[in-house]
């Protein structure tokens, strides 16, 4: 299997976006994903501190529970499994069928330009 990898990318024009995903969709050979994000706030608002220490700690490490997560980085199980949702629906983390989690991404780059408006 092909080792998965993610951009995670800031462009306020969302159409555009999707259109340039579009294309590297219909490459063939695997181009990685793509998540964007509309803006900073939005960006920082999904992905905090504390969920990329998730993130981070499930990266690489193959299925496990949230159980195991929340030993990991030290959180409460309820708190984390909250930030799990989070993740999950960001397409960070997937579900297993034996109802485990595991960061499918071998690696990850922000792509961020911040500019004076």
């Amino acid at each position: 299997m092909t080792e998965r990898f993610l951009t995670i990318t800031l462009q306020p024009d969302w159409k555009g976006a999707l259109r340039a995903i579009a294309k590297v969709a219909q490459a063939d050979s695997y181009q990685g994903e793509v998540l964007n994000f509309e803006s900073p706030a939005h960006f920082f608002g999904r992905l905090t501190e504390k969920r990329w220490d998730i993130v981070r700690a499930a990266q690489g490490k193959g299925e496990l529970s949230v159980r195991e997560l929340a030993r990991t980085v030290g959180r409460d199980v309820k708190r984390v499994h909250e930030d799990v949702q989070a993740l999950a629906e960001l397409g960070l983390l997937e579900r297993t069928d034996s109802d485990g989690l595991v960061c499918p991404f071998e690696s990850m780059h922000i792509d961020m330009h911040l500019k004076a408006a």
